[in-house]
């Protein structure tokens, strides 16, 4: 007589969150996610990633994971969002690989639905402020406008289909996480930068995971407007826009197959 067959465990995760200048509210994220993390009946990890931070943060972030043996900070010279989550993925040591914004403007809960678009079959999954079920809640108009454009220009040249790129909240396989990052070519790590610097690193991702043949599938969910974004309207804009054509060049070029 055969044995009932046992069903397999939930893939384990980990988190990565990268921080720049946050002394002031790190210690309250950190707790929300590692009370989340410790909720779940699989395997994580939380990767605090510290992006040369001229304030408390790293200090503050460790004194918040000190005993956790499943969480770390992780310190980089300053370059930018992009080389902090880079960095942090690149740490991640568990199946399925995430990165949240310092703000968790998205409820971590949402990870949830996340998960079931990879166990569904996906190879990625994002977050999305758009589409049926998803809801911005106390963002500026302007802001909203700017992203709006900025979205349908990322539309037209590469990324058919995808309605919102640039929400930090985004889930990959970890194979998948290696493969795009082996092949992307945005902001290394290395450079230094000055100030916050918002970036398209989210569209290259994007752009390098389709050309590998894998499946990005967006999901709903609500946002919430942070009031201490460090988003710039004008320099970001730039910053993004050149981003997008070099993404745009590098993909017409046959440099992400």
């Amino acid at each position: 007589m055969s044995r009932p067959t046992q069903p397999s465990p939930p893939p384990s995760l980990s988190l990565v969150v990268p921080a720049y200048n946050e002394a002031g509210r790190i210690a309250a994220t950190l707790s929300e996610a590692t009370e989340f993390l410790a909720g779940q009946p699989f395997a994580t990890e939380l990767i605090l990633v510290d992006d040369g931070s001229d304030d408390e943060t790293a200090r503050v972030a460790r004194a918040a994971l000190a005993g956790r043996p499943n969480a770390r900070v992780l310190a980089i010279p300053h370059g930018g969002k992009a080389a902090a989550v880079r960095a942090g993925m690149a740490e991640a040591r568990l199946e399925q690989v995430a990165f949240s914004d310092a703000d968790l403007a998205t409820p971590l809960a949402s990870l949830h639905d996340l998960r079931a678009a990879v166990e569904a079959g996906c190879d990625v999954a994002i977050g999305s402020r758009e589409g049926r079920g998803a809801r911005r809640i106390g963002e500026p108009l302007y802001r909203h406008l700017m992203g709006r454009a900025f979205n349908g220009l990322v539309w037209a040249l590469l990324l058919r289909g995808i309605p919102d790129t640039q929400c930090g909240f985004k889930l990959f396989r970890r194979e998948a996480a290696r493969a795009i990052l082996a092949r992307s070519r945005l902001y290394p790590g290395g450079a230094l930068v000055s100030g916050p610097r918002v970036t398209a690193f989210d569209v290259e991702l994007l752009v390098v995971a389709r050309a590998l043949g894998l499946r990005v599938c967006p999901v709903p969910v609500v946002w919430t407007y942070g009031e201490g974004s460090k988003v710039h309207p004008v320099k970001d804009s730039w910053h993004n826009m050149r981003d997008v054509l070099r993404v745009w060049t590098d993909k017409n070029r046959g440099r992400y197959r």
